[in-house]
């Protein structure tokens, strides 16, 4: 069993920055893969970024390229989002998964941290 402990949401200005973590406790963390997801008001989860548990590299999805950075620290347990210029379409529940094989098939999920961006 892993939980999963998503934290640093929050409201802010567009154009702004928040770093989001996910702390992670039970079994060995660095086996899993571990990334975020967001899910905005009426739209399906949509997978954000990644982390490879075998070398720490990292992927992001196009719609957040160049603006969200992925990166964790295995020694911490943790996982973090870097997110910049942040915008009103950024505004979701982002959630921390953690996965053996793909992000696609997540074992264990965060209970989610609220991120709202005003214009």
């Amino acid at each position: 069993q892993v939980q999963l402990v998503e934290s640093g949401g929050g409201l802010v200005q567009a154009g702004s920055s928040l770093r989001l973590s996910c702390a992670a406790s039970g079994r060995t963390f660095s086996s899993y893969g571990m990334g975020w997801f967001r899910q905005a008001p009426g739209n399906e989860r949509e997978f954000v970024g990644g982390s490879s548990w075998s070398d720490s590299s990292t992927y992001n999805a196009d719609s957040v390229k160049g603006r969200f950075t992925i990166s964790r620290d295995n020694a911490k347990n943790t996982v973090y989002l870097q997110m910049n210029s942040l915008k009103p379409e950024d505004t979701a529940v982002y959630y921390c998964p953690a996965y053996r094989s793909s992000w696609k098939v997540v074992d264990y999920w965060g209970q989610g941290t609220q991120v709202t961006v005003s214009s």
